[in-house]
């Protein structure tokens, strides 16, 4: 009994909720909303075990309600709700706690001295932040030890043990990227190429039509991952589209593999991409509103960011010109290119020798670079260098948001290596961006080849919506200073 209501649990879960054309993780967002509600509630606890007494519930109810907001978003820029996160119960515990005791206090101090009737007290708001930490970790402890993670999770079969599904065999190894999905294993339906029993996949020779596997092995959904994609007429080889059909119409989700990557790993594989597929797909649509919507929210941000960040820009200038032995410029000038193709000149704090490019040619940065200076390299780690960009995005020539802009001399050489590259000009540069949250600095062909399967991602479905969650998250690589060179 307890059996069939799981089975019939997971036939009606949704792993995934698709919001603007960007999937969010239904269980972590199931977890934020409980847990608003949670802080929600000790906001009172914490009133009441200061002073010994509840308040009217209508007369603090905003308060509680910022409280708790505020540590929920607070907790989403530590990445405490970000499904590719491996750490653990402890890693994430850890980041709450930055979250709620550092960032989420200076919040809602903040707004308090700003508007005054969303005062909390001292007293208040240490309590109210201590027991909703001490009650947070008791119930994602017992959650994760009374609730298995696969519980309801969906179960995948893959189509194919060619090229296309080696793309999940290898980049999808790891349990944080199967966070969704439990893996049955890759039905070969034809006797061409088996690449994937090398990289440990499970090659399954199907006993029965698909329609009775997936019923007998409570499959829910199935991703089209075949090499030869004509039908299936009997011959051998192709595609078994009767079959397909009759598993849809059985309930059985059915999928093609670029779709399968864009929602599981947050990019588009450029080697499965196809123009056609980009012509015909849901995204890639620009928006005079959006367009729009963007330049406002660029505008907002950066004015807002400029105030905050004018101390330390001070504090950046003198310490670059003390560096320097009082000589030198500040502000490092360099031509990248924007939107379109067309090129402008980026402002950065100078973090490099002024002898960085002797000879005039454009070199990639390299890890432990030698030429960065000392100064230099505490900037790059927490991204003070990119300060003066904010300049930028007020006069246009880039957004807050959006694929880091090139040197032209890059920009020619990875064009002609890599397909698809010149696309990511279609919008415009930014400070920080889908790529960089979603992968390492990288100074290689290769490595701009993985960062441009994220920038497709956020050229396919950029919104403001997600425009707010890199800039969220964007405050973790700050602190961490993950990816910085």
């Amino acid at each position: 009994m307890f059996g069939l209501l799981i089975a019939k649990l997971k036939r009606i879960s949704v792993p995934h909720i698709r919001i603007f054309r960007h999937y969010l993780h239904t269980p972590y967002l199931v977890m934020a909303t409980v847990e608003a509600l949670v802080l929600f509630g000790c906001a009172y606890l914490g009133f009441l075990s200061r002073n010994l007494e509840l308040p009217p519930f209508y007369a603090y109810f905003w308060a509680a309600a910022v409280f708790a907001i505020a540590q929920v978003v607070t907790m989403v820029a530590m990445g405490v709700y970000e499904s590719r996160v491996r750490e653990g119960y402890t890693g994430m515990m850890l980041r709450t706690a930055v979250a709620m005791f550092l960032l989420g206090s200076m919040f809602v101090a903040i707004l308090s001295y700003f508007i005054p009737n969303l005062a909390m007290g001292r007293g208040v708001l240490m309590f109210s932040i201590v027991e909703g930490f001490i009650i947070i970790s008791v119930l994602r402890w017992g959650s994760s030890h009374l609730i298995s993670e696969d519980t309801l999770k969906k179960t995948v079969l893959v189509l194919g043990t060619g090229q296309r599904a080696l793309k999940i065999a290898t980049r999808m190894r790891r349990r944080s990227d199967r966070r969704a999905f439990r893996l049955h294993g890759f039905a070969r339906i034809d006797e061409g190429q088996d690449s994937i029993t090398a990289k440990g996949g499970e090659v399954i020779n199907l006993d029965c039509p698909l329609p009775q596997y997936c019923e007998r092995h409570d499959i829910d959904e199935i991703v089209v991952a075949v090499d030869e994609r004509r039908r299936n007429t009997g011959a051998g080889g192709g595609l078994p589209l009767e079959e397909l059909l009759d598993c849809r119409l059985s309930g059985v989700e059915v999928c093609d593999i670029q779709a399968f990557v864009e929602r599981e790993a947050g990019k588009l594989d450029v080697d499965l991409l196809h123009p056609s597929w980009m012509v015909f797909s849901d995204g890639f649509v620009a928006h005079s509103w959006r367009y729009a919507t963007k330049r406002a929210f660029d505008i907002l941000i950066s004015l807002v960011a400029l105030l905050v960040a004018l101390p330390i820009m001070a504090l950046a200038t003198i310490a670059i010109w003390v560096d320097s032995g009082f000589k030198g410029p500040i502000l490092y000038l360099q031509t990248r290119v924007g939107l379109n193709g067309k090129p402008f000149s980026v402002m950065k704090f100078r973090s490099m020798r002024t002898d960085a490019e002797q000879d005039g040619q454009a070199v990639w940065a390299s890890k432990d670079d030698p030429r960065v200076t000392r100064v230099g390299a505490f900037m790059r780690k927490t991204r003070v260098d990119e300060l003066p960009q904010l300049a930028n995005v007020l006069r246009g020539d880039m957004s807050f948001v959006g694929p880091r802009p090139e040197r032209p001399e890059f920009v020619e050489e990875l064009d002609e290596a890599i397909i698809f590259y010149n696309h990511r000009h279609r919008v415009k540069p930014g400070i920080t961006g889908w790529a960089q949250l979603c992968y390492p600095y990288g100074a290689s062909v290769e490595d701009s080849k993985e960062k441009l399967q994220y920038d497709l991602y956020y050229l396919k479905n950029h919104s403001i919506l997600l425009d707010m969650i890199i800039l969220l998250q964007t405050v973790e690589v700050v602190l961490i200073g993950d990816g910085a060179r």
